[in-house]
């Protein structure tokens, strides 16, 4: 059997009451609070090639080798499927860059991933987008689409690096929802407490990620 991923390791729902507790903390440090965000480049065609029990070994790898040298700068988190996100408090975000790619760095390499007793070499690279509050924005879903983004800009520029976030040139698309869709937006916007924009470029995003992965 594949080794499965490390089950230590805190999900979203735990990332993001740390985050926002993080944030409430923040004013006491000038350092602010940074996050990362991290996933396998071309996790698809690892499954695809290997078959999904040496993706999950190979997840089962990033996840203890994020533990392993992030243990004492920042917290890891599963974010989903075979991205994770790290929470880093007092750090500034260039410092926050630095710990980001020295992991990538050590991360660059053919991995030794067994299953079922058979063994395989298989070359894993990861992509990584880094944010910070108050830097790149003053709330925490905007922080975190500002991750994203830069994280997405790490695949689409080559794969196999960190970015930072930026700020974005917002341009304005014409296009046609049903009736159907954009009531139902405005009832999770509501909900949610955020605006219908913010929500549309969350899910663009994560379609970006998704198909760019």
């Amino acid at each position: 059997m594949a080794t499965a991923p490390q089950e230590h390791i805190a999900g979203y729902t735990q990332f993001l009451e740390a985050f926002e507790d993080a944030i409430v903390r923040a004013p006491k440090s000038t350092a602010g609070v940074s996050i990362a965000l991290i996933d396998i480049d071309q996790f698809g065609q690892i499954n695809e090639a290997h078959g999904q029990d040496y993706g999950d070994a190979v997840i089962a790898l990033l996840a203890a080798a994020l533990a392993d040298s992030i243990a004492d700068n920042g917290q890891v988190f599963r974010y989903g499927g075979d991205a994770f996100m790290v929470l880093f408090e007092n750090i500034e975000k260039e410092q926050a860059f630095l710990h980001i790619e020295e992991a990538r760095k050590s991360f660059d390499a053919p991995h030794s991933v067994t299953v079922s007793g058979k063994k395989r070499s298989i070359e894993v690279s990861i992509s990584c987008g880094v944010a910070a509050y108050p830097d790149d924005a003053a709330k925490p879903n905007e922080v975190i689409r500002k991750c994203s983004e830069a994280l997405y800009r790490a695949k689409i520029s080559g794969r196999n690096k960190v970015s930072l976030a930026r700020e974005e040139k917002m341009v304005t698309k014409t296009t046609h929802y049903t009736t159907g869709q954009l009531d139902g937006l405005q009832r999770l916007a509501k909900r949610e407490g955020l605006n219908e924009a913010t929500l549309l470029r969350e899910a663009l995003d994560d379609i970006l990620r998704k198909y760019n992965s």
